[in-house]
């Protein structure tokens, strides 16, 4: 497939958030219309580039891959389709969480990594439900837990929390700044 570019941006050997933040920075240089190609080899970057662009109106085109770089293609959104970048409000912080998972307290966490990155370390009772994945799986969840959601950097995880709140889920927290610094207990799947 032979696609027209405006801009291609190298996020090759970044992890999460740094695709994102590198694509941020350059759309930006672009005019409304514009296609730009984000290259990366992280494997969660397609989720991740396809919600931020929903999230702020620019236009997620698809993906390709060649060998492990992914190649991901979005259009400028004009000035009248473009929207604020939001975050979800309540947020509670890796220690809260720690205390609550220590104290035995009934909690309910989201981890909406990829399955590689939550089988490597995740909190212990944790349930894997992949950002992507997450609207077709809204059933698996009570509306009225209070629900803790996490990712690796709080990115993902402020995305799913959106959505959660924006589905009628009135008790939804985004853990932050995430797993990279978790300091609890983790369990590993193999």
């Amino acid at each position: 497939m032979e696609v027209t570019v405006n801009k291609v941006v190298d996020a090759k050997g970044l992890a999460c958030p740094m695709p994102i933040v590198k694509t941020k920075k350059e759309i930006d240089n672009l005019e409304p219309g514009m296609v730009m190609e984000i290259q990366a080899t992280d494997k969660g970057s397609t989720t991740d580039i396809k919600a931020w662009a929903e999230n702020t109106g620019h236009q997620y085109l698809g993906s390709t891959a060649e060998g492990d770089v992914f190649k991901h293609y979005l259009r400028k959104a004009r000035d009248e389709e473009e929207k604020a970048e939001t975050k979800h409000q309540d947020i509670t912080s890796l220690d809260d969480l720690l205390k609550k998972v220590e104290g035995e307290e009934k909690v309910t966490v989201i981890d909406v990594r990829e399955p590689a990155e939550y089988a490597f370390g995740h909190i212990p009772g944790s349930v894997n439900i992949p950002l992507d994945q997450l609207e077709n799986r809204f059933d698996e969840l009570d509306k009225n837990d209070e629900i803790h959601v996490v990712c690796r950097t709080g990115n993902r995880s402020d995305l799913a929390a959106q959505k959660m709140a924006g589905k009628g889920f009135n008790n939804v927290k985004n853990v932050v700044p995430g797993m990279k610094e978790w300091s609890g207990p983790t369990e590993q799947t193999n």
